[in-house]
C-alpha cells in the first residue's frame, strides 16, 4: 500500500465529551490496526473467503463486500482465486475508505474486476450475485432496517449463492453475555488498549453498534427466505455465519 497505516490511538488521551464513532480519515489513518487488536478472529474469518468462494461461487460470479471498508475481503479473494474467477464491487458509506480500498485494490490487484462504490447498502440496485459478505456492517444500520436489507440481499442472490455475515453479538443469557463481554476487553488489553481507551471506545459506539444475538441473526435469515444457516467461526463475542439459498 503507498499509504502508511498507523497505530490506533484515537481513545488514547482524555476526552471531555466522547463523540459518537464515525468512519472518518481518522479511523482510516488507523483501520488495520484498530481492527486487528480490536475484532477477535478477523483475520480468520477473511482466509476463509477464499476458500468459501472456492467451494460455493460459481466461476465469474459477481461478489458484493458490504460496508467494504478498505477492501480487506476483495484483498482475500483476488489472493486466492485467479482474475477470471469472479467481479468483485465493494460498497462503502465513508468517503475516507472508498478512496482507499480503490487505491489499495488498484495497486495490489491490477488484474482483477475490482471496483468501489460510495453509497447506502439500503438503497444500493444489486445485479444477480453469486457471494456477498457482510463483515461486521449489519451491526451499524438501526435495528429496524435489517430485516429489511437481508431480505434484498436473498432476492439478489443466484441460485446456490452464499452470503457470509460477520457481526460482533451478544448473548441472549445475561451472565453470559457479561462473561463474553469481560474477556472481549480482556482481548483489547492483551493487545495494548488502556482501562481509558477501552472505555472511551464503548462510549462511543453506544447506540453506533447495535448487536443482535446469534439466534436473532438466523431468525432473520430464515424469514428473508435462506432454507438454511449455520454459525461456522466464534471468538468470544464475534461471529460469522454463512447462509445458503437453494439452487432451482
Amino acid at each position: 500500500m503507498s499509504d502508511a497505516s498507523y497505530r490506533d490511538a484515537i481513545y488514547s488521551t482524555p476526552l471531555d465529551r466522547v463523540a459518537r464513532f464515525s468512519f472518518d480519515e481518522q479511523v482510516v489513518a488507523c483501520f488495520p490496526d484498530m481492527i486487528r487488536r480490536s475484532v477477535p478472529g478477523y483475520g480468520q474469518i477473511l482466509g476463509m473467503l477464499g476458500l468459501i468462494a472456492g467451494r460455493h461461487l460459481r466461476h465469474g460470479a459477481q461478489v458484493y463486500d458490504l460496508g467494504c471498508s478498505l477492501g480487506a475481503a476483495g484483498l482475500a479473494l483476488a489472493g486466492a482465486l485467479p482474475p477470471e474467477a469472479f467481479r468483485y464491487t465493494g460498497v462503502d458509506l465513508s468517503p475516507a475508505m472508498v478512496t482507499r480500498a480503490r487505491e489499495t485494490l488498484a495497486e495490489e490487484c491490477p488484474d482483477h474486476a475490482m471496483e468501489v462504490l460510495e453509497g447506502d447498502i439500503r438503497r444500493l440496485e444489486y445485479a444477480p450475485a453469486g457471494m456477498i459478505v457482510l463483515n461486521f456492517t449489519l451491526q451499524f444500520l438501526a435495528p429496524e432496517d435489517r430485516d429489511a436489507v437481508i431480505a434484498r440481499l436473498y432476492e439478489a442472490l443466484e441460485p446456490g449463492g452464499v452470503l457470509v455475515l460477520s457481526e460482533k453479538i451478544q448473548a441472549a443469557d445475561e451472565q453470559e453475555n457479561a462473561w463474553l463481554v469481560e474477556r472481549y476487553h480482556d482481548f483489547k488489553r492483551a493487545n495494548g488498549y488502556s482501562e481509558m481507551e477501552i472505555s472511551q471506545k464503548r462510549t462511543a459506539l453506544e447506540n453506533v453498534l447495535v448487536p443482535d444475538t446469534l439466534e436473532g441473526h438466523h431468525a432473520r435469515l430464515a424469514r428473508a427466505g435462506f432454507p438454511r444457516s449455520q454459525t461456522w467461526f466464534q471468538f468470544l463475542n464475534f461471529a460469522s455465519l454463512i447462509a445458503f439459498k437453494d439452487c432451482r
